[in-house]
């Protein structure tokens, strides 16, 4: 009797988990995307680290700075133009 108890609670348990189960995709959707991102911010970090920094020092100078900007910046509009560009070519191919 205990088993046939137990039984029917797993299924009832596991039909009310539909709900769970699509919060449960949302939040690891979400999580996914956040450690997407910050991949992509470390391997910004270390190729703009790489071309800007000669060598470590107490702070930034005014060179240093400029070129790590530039370098995110351009790495950003690199993205951009090619998540845009696979977008266009995965519509175009869809139709």
């Amino acid at each position: 009797l205990c088993f046939l108890e137990n039984s029917f609670v797993i299924i009832m348990s596991l039909e009310g988990n539909q709900a769970v189960d699509s919060e449960l995709e949302k939040f690891l959707t979400v999580e996914k995307v956040k450690t997407q991102f910050h991949e992509q911010v470390h391997h910004i970090t270390d190729v703009c680290w790489d071309k800007c920094i000669d060598k470590p020092g107490s702070k930034l100078d005014g060179k240093t700075q400029a070129c790590m900007i530039n370098c995110v910046e351009r790495f950003i509009d690199a993205s951009l133009i090619l998540t845009n560009r696979f977008a266009h070519l995965l519509q175009g191919s869809r139709s």
